[in-house]
């Protein structure tokens, strides 16, 4: 055994040389240590092409049955085969966005570049995972108890707007709910400008009180205002009044529905809420006009209009590539004192464009 154990760590040694740098002493093996070498080889491609065999076969059968029985429901059970569909869809997605996600994050830390400083594209990323994050967190934590996934999914089945995040939404779902939400936040038009009317009346500067009033009272009369007319009352939205650290706490919770957050919380948690919230969308126009709005699909041009206030699911695409070119000359003429502006537009020039809302009619 002594003598058998070195001479074997040393024919294991020459094959690893021999394999490694593929050098052939003199032409040949000494008999011993080619046979060795040979038989271990073998055993080694033969394994790991059975094992890739093997890999493929069952990969193979997976696809069938799968295939099979999306097949069956959809033949046998089709309103659950739609849902089924969409879930299997809505995880690949979802894994999509983590990769990407995981991507910016890599390159921001690897790079050392700022949020303010990313793509288009990856800040919107970054974004809109992080909202849906935020959705998904209670849905998580509802699934931990035992036996709750059964629960879990019949949420899903009848609540799929408040429960499920939008890659899980079908595409009618996709237009119907953002209808919906459209809907929600547009009911806060008119206290907005109600907001405003009051403000105005007491803002001691007549030329700009002036512009303001009449600003709003176009608003009621059902038409949509110039560009130039919004940016004309600008000087009272960074100091004044009507800044965001000096707006009364219930006109931040009629504003806070309009970018899709809750006013349900203490006033000077919803006045941070909105600068921060304000600032990244700046951030984001900002990013846009550099990458240019003719880039953009019009899915993207769709979502770009939505998050910014219109209902553009509603919409002809160049209706929409219009309004977003109106909101950017806005955009584009703000700087980071003027955020309140930027979150009064989304009042300004939503609420009377062809599909907004009819609350100010009413």
């Amino acid at each position: 055994m002594a003598l058998s154990c070195p001479s074997l760590f040393s024919n294991l040694s020459l094959m690893r040389l021999c394999i490694r740098t593929k050098i052939i002493t003199n032409g040949y093996y000494s008999h011993h240590l080619s046979c060795f070498s040979r038989s271990s080889l073998s055993r080694h491609y033969s394994s790991s092409s059975v094992r890739r065999s093997v890999g493929r076969y069952v990969q193979t059968r997976l696809q069938r049955l799968n295939s099979k029985y999306e097949s069956f429901l959809k033949m046998r059970f089709p309103r659950f085969y739609q849902l089924y569909h969409t879930f299997m869809e809505g995880f690949k997605l979802l894994f999509h966005d983590a990769k990407e996600v995981q991507r910016i994050k890599t390159k921001m830390i690897t790079s050392g570049v700022q949020f303010q400083d990313l793509p288009y594209r990856d800040m919107e990323k970054l974004r809109q995972v992080r909202r849906d994050l935020i959705k998904a967190i209670p849905l998580v934590l509802i699934t931990i108890p035992p036996l709750a996934n059964y629960l879990v999914f019949v949420m899903m089945y009848f609540f799929p707007r408040q429960i499920l995040i939008p890659q899980f939404w079908t595409p009618r779902q996709q237009v119907e709910f953002r209808g919906v939400y459209h809907s929600l936040r547009a009911r806060h038009h008119w206290p907005v400008i109600a907001g405003l009317q009051n403000t105005g009346r007491r803002i001691k500067e007549g030329q700009l009180q002036g512009r303001l009033l009449d600003l709003c009272a176009k608003l009621q009369s059902g038409q949509h205002p110039a560009v130039s007319e919004v940016l004309a009352v600008r000087g009272l939205f960074s100091k004044r009044a009507l800044a965001i650290k000096r707006m009364k706490a219930d006109h931040m919770r009629h504003i806070s529905p309009l970018l899709f957050l809750t006013p349900r919380l203490p006033g000077f948690l919803v006045g941070r809420r909105l600068n921060s919230h304000a600032l990244e969308l700046l951030q984001l126009d900002r990013a846009l006009a550099r990458l240019g709005p003719p880039q953009l699909t019009d899915s993207e041009i769709r979502e770009a209009c939505y998050l910014r206030g219109i209902n553009s699911y509603g919409l002809h695409i160049n209706q929409c590539r219009e309004w977003l070119s109106q909101w950017l000359q806005v955009s584009s003429s703000l700087n980071d004192r003027e955020l309140s502006l930027l979150l009064h537009s989304l009042v300004f020039l939503s609420a009377n464009y062809p599909t907004g809302s009819s609350q100010l009619r009413n």
